[in-house]
């Protein structure tokens, strides 16, 4: 079957408005298109909006997670736990700080790493954890606190779902963790089309990670430029090339102020698909805990060939041949080819994880996409599974 383009739901396609476009016309017509101050803006904002002490914006999420397992001083010999159920840059940040990847099994309900299969993990070599909101749903994050406590490891949030997500009343990134790491990548809630941001209630680990964002230089291009700048700087280490340009920050900005908005219509796309396909053989996302809120980044239900009668893949070829474009979040990453030869992973490790995995798709989601669009998605799931 060819579908024509016009006729497709795309899995996630960015709602950007006038006031983002004007924005970053503004920037292309001063002439600074890179770190400057829409950069310091937009990271006042997003503190404010989760109520963290400070936020560094950075280039991406995995550039807040590598710099973030940096500035608590993760290195060779040490061990990071995390989820294999997950992008693979949860863990290549791990090995990127020289440091070993250690997963351990999710809930089979929340998906999410848990406190106790994390606790199971902890060796005399472990530094710290990274668990993952996986689509937007809260870990315990009061759990993964009081272990990090008691064994003395940092918490690092990998965030990259959750910028809208409540734990027990507590923004993710006000201090659910020692640091917080955000994606604003292109399918995300709030995209800046490339980028991320660290938040952290230490102001050391912020100014480290600054400073480590950009070569290590100890003057941003912003203070070494503009009219009140000093053009002398100094290197204090080696640092990376991680930095935000401002022509990112226009959108970021705009994206954040409307963020509560698209939350709304999020909402309501979740809804109708939790009423359209309550009746089929498939498993939906669970319930939202007490006191917790959905990022509603991804929306993903589980298909089990014994139960539908199609596999996962079957399902989603069927629902591309009716223009509707899925994806799946996620491969189980221990199984990736890099990480079960460097590390002995293997299939039965994490069967929890595994099943997800194997059965785990994820429907279009976002605020762009029309009532009638989301029609076409049930439709189109209801037709392929009858």
């Amino acid at each position: 079957m060819t579908v024509a383009v016009r006729d497709v739901v795309e899995f996630a396609p960015p709602s950007i408005g006038n006031a983002e476009i004007d924005e970053a016309v503004a920037v292309l017509r001063s002439g600074w298109l890179t770190t400057g101050p829409r950069v310091e803006r937009f990271e006042r904002l997003f503190a404010e909006y989760v109520g963290a002490r400070c936020a560094v914006a950075v280039n991406s999420c995995t550039a807040a997670l590598h710099l973030s397992l940096l500035a608590a001083g993760v290195g060779p010999g040490d061990e990071v736990i995390t989820t294999p159920l997950t992008f693979c840059a949860t863990a290549n940040v791990i090995v990127h700080a020289g440091a070993t990847p250690v997963f351990a099994d999710v809930d089979s309900t929340t998906m999410n790493l848990t406190p106790e299969a994390a606790a199971a993990a902890v060796t005399p070599r472990t530094r710290a954890i990274i668990p993952v909101h996986f689509a937007g749903r809260p870990v315990d994050t009061l759990g993964f606190r009081e272990l990090a406590r008691r064994a003395s490891l940092t918490l690092v949030e990998d965030a990259a779902h959750a910028v809208e997500t409540v734990s027990r009343g507590m923004k993710i990134g006000s201090g659910t963790a020692d640091l917080a790491c955000f994606s604003f990548y292109a399918t995300k809630n709030l995209t800046t089309g490339e980028g991320g941001m660290v938040t952290t209630n230490r102001q050391a680990w912020a100014d480290q990670i600054r400073v480590a964002s950009l070569h290590g230089m100890s003057r941003t291009a912003w203070a070494r430029y503009s009219l009140s700048g000093q053009s002398l700087y100094d290197v204090v280490q080696p640092g990376f090339k991680y930095n935000m340009t401002d022509l990112q920050a226009a959108l970021g900005i705009h994206q954040l102020a409307s963020l509560e908005e698209r939350l709304c219509r999020r909402n309501a796309i979740w809804r109708r698909y939790d009423e359209g396909l309550a009746d089929l053989p498939v498993d939906l996302p669970a319930p939202v805990a007490s006191g917790d809120r959905h990022g509603r980044h991804l929306y993903t239900i589980l298909v089990d060939e014994a139960t539908c009668g199609r596999t996962r893949d079957a399902l989603r070829q069927a629902l591309a041949d009716r223009g509707v474009v899925t994806s799946v979040h996620f491969p189980a990453l221990h199984l990736h080819s890099y990480y079960a030869n460097r590390f002995g992973y293997q299939r039965g490790m994490y069967p929890v994880a595994e099943a997800i995995a194997d059965r785990t798709l994820s429907l279009p989601l976002s605020a762009s996409l029309q009532d009638h669009g989301v029609d076409r998605v049930i439709d189109a799931v209801r037709e392929s599974l009858g």
